[in-house]
């Protein structure tokens, strides 16, 4: 299958993924600051997520441009990453309407590890198919924010049950890591074209 096919359909997941996120947003029935603080729980944790979401599609993009086909373990792989960050608004919606509460920020950091984990699978997977001197092997190497992401996910749940705001700081903290798109990944772009 050509790569094309499944970067259009994951984008399209993506977009649907967002579209419900930013649906789940509810204006304040006060015209006040006040009520715009009301809802700044919900508004920080979509931020969060909607950045999550976007981590991963700018990822994906710049993945694919190094991979000529996909075959059936990729394509399952990026099914499964599909899966996770689908429950992305779930977990975020649980989390804004019950602010810093330990189950909604544990379950939301369960949803990131997975996905996580899901992206890891999928990577491996198109490492296993494409060789590991195909251009994503050559490029990935020790690939440092991906194994300490799991590590850091895992922390901000158990964190959830003491320290939920800390949690919730933890999960902010990987975003972060994540906002610059991998580097190694688009000089070996960047020479492609």
């Amino acid at each position: 299958m050509e790569k094309d096919r499944l970067a259009a359909f994951s984008d399209g997941v993506i977009a649907v993924i967002i579209t419900i996120m930013v649906l789940d947003l509810r204006t304040p029935h006060d015209v006040t600051l006040a009520g715009l603080r009301s809802v700044l729980p919900t508004f920080t944790v979509y931020v969060l997520s909607f950045v999550y979401v976007a981590i991963y599609w700018n990822n994906h993009h710049h993945f694919y441009q190094l991979v000529g086909q996909v075959k059936g373990a990729v394509l399952w792989a990026n099914m499964h990453l599909l899966f996770w960050l689908s429950l992305i608004p779930f977990a975020t919606s649980w989390l804004g309407e019950n602010n810093s509460a330990p189950w909604p920020v544990a379950l939301y950091g369960f949803v990131l590890l997975m996905t996580a984990i899901a992206w890891f699978i999928m990577q491996e997977a198109i490492i296993r198919t494409q060789g590991p001197e195909s251009a994503l092997g050559r490029v990935l190497g020790a690939d440092f924010k991906g194994k300490a992401s799991p590590v850091l996910y895992l922390t901000g749940i158990i964190l959830a049950f003491w320290l939920p705001r800390a949690a919730e700081l933890t999960y902010a903290i990987v975003a972060l890591m994540w906002v610059i798109p991998d580097r190694r990944v688009e000089a070996k772009i960047e020479k492609a074209e």
